[in-house]
């Protein structure tokens, strides 16, 4: 079972890892009524995912693996686990942008979005994915018992 939920942890991570990659690269392109639902998919693809690494994540933390209490004295992973929060927080912002578009993209219409907007909202899921690089060092780093406290 430990190796299913750690299948399905890397499968998440890169899910969502890849539905920010598709949000970054259809906003810096021209927005279109096309990309502007292939954005919603994307941004859905990415809450999805982004619910399921976390759910999974818990559950290695606390039934399998090394247990809550390794995991809570090391620094990596509490490293870990605030840049994901942070990320959360952060993509709250673009994903409000995002459904603003949803009466729009049913109409058949391109959202009427500042390109200072765009930028804005671009520059936030760059750092999303900055964070998510750092995330994958502490991983690397836990992996090989790195940044245990005490």
């Amino acid at each position: 079972m430990a190796v299913f939920f750690a299948f399905l942890h890397h499968v998440s991570a890169f899910t969502l890892f890849a539905a920010l990659v598709v949000e970054l690269v259809l906003l810096r392109s021209t927005l279109t009524v096309e990309s502007a639902r292939k954005i919603l998919r994307a941004d859905m693809i990415l809450g999805i995912s982004a619910g399921v690494l976390l759910l999974v994540g818990l559950a290695r933390v606390f039934h399998f693996e090394k247990g809550a209490l390794y995991y809570f004295h090391t620094w990596t992973f509490i490293t870990k686990l605030s840049l994901f929060i942070i990320i959360g927080f952060l993509s709250i912002i673009p994903t409000r942008e995002f459904l603003r578009w949803r009466s729009s993209v049913k109409a058949g219409q391109v959202p009427a979005v500042a390109p200072e907007k765009l930028r804005s909202v671009g520059m936030i899921v760059h750092i999303e994915l900055t964070a998510i690089v750092v995330i994958l060092l502490m991983a690397a780093m836990m992996a090989k018992g790195i940044g245990l406290i005490g």
